[in-house]
């Protein structure tokens, strides 16, 4: 049997995971990542739980695109500061995102600047994600994006 992963090295795979999931336009995929956690959106106060609401909340948001079924998009997760109790199986993570995208239409060009605030868990030797605070601070143009207008 395997020795299950630190915490210092499942987070990062974990956040790394949802980057590719995000932008591979797996939002099935983006919703089991997040299926025991909750999403806060930090500027509009709404709050998304379990793998539906999540799930559903990406496919109502974020354009995909026909060529590929992506969003045309890189979304770069940056200065990881990892605090891991492996012992009690907790953990936090704050870490920056970048949101780079590139259409038909639009030249490559970052589209939002923001950070993560993560809470973990490890159960049965699997740490999971059990909350994400985004905080997206600096804004681009969107409207190649969303699917509706962000305020």
């Amino acid at each position: 049997m395997n020795e299950p992963l630190s915490g210092h090295v499942a987070l990062p795979r974990l956040i790394y995971r949802y980057a590719e999931l995000i932008d591979s336009g797996d939002f099935a995929g983006v919703g089991e990542l997040f299926a025991d956690a909750v999403i806060h959106v930090q500027e509009t106060g709404a709050q998304y739980t379990g793998r539906d609401e999540v799930t559903s909340m990406y496919a109502d948001w974020v354009r995909i695109y026909p060529d590929n079924g992506t969003p045309h998009t890189r979304h770069v997760t940056t200065n990881l500061i990892l605090d891991v109790n492996d012992a009690a199986g907790t953990a936090t993570c704050r870490s920056y995102v970048t949101v780079l995208q590139s259409t038909e239409t639009t030249p490559l060009r970052p589209i939002l600047s923001g950070r993560y605030h993560d809470t973990f868990q490890c159960a049965d030797d699997e740490w999971r994600f059990t909350s994400r605070r985004m905080t997206n601070e600096y804004l681009g143009d969107l409207s190649q994006h969303l699917l509706h207008p962000f305020q």
